[in-house]
């Protein structure tokens, strides 16, 4: 059985997908990008504060799945080359 994961602590999808979808024991994450969930806009700042912001993002998912940070296994991660 899959069930959709949604909460209002990360931001809205853009598009037709789930925050997060539950699959018997795993969990998928979509991908996240620097919004803040309370203005709905892109953290200003350097790379350090838009890391913290995805990482929030993501915590605030794996907690509405019942889940932390600490029960992550894998984390695929593309980053902007700044130059």
């Amino acid at each position: 059985m899959k069930e959709a994961v949604f909460t209002d602590k990360a931001p809205r999808p853009v598009g037709p997908y789930s925050q997060a979808i539950v699959a018997g024991d795993l969990v998928f994450i979509s991908g996240q990008i620097p919004i803040d969930p309370r203005t709905g806009k892109l953290v200003e700042g350097d790379f350090e504060a838009q890391v913290r912001r995805v990482l929030e993002n993501l915590r605030a998912i794996l907690e509405a799945a019942g889940l932390t940070l600490d029960d992550v296994v894998k984390v695929t991660a593309f980053l902007k080359d700044p130059s």
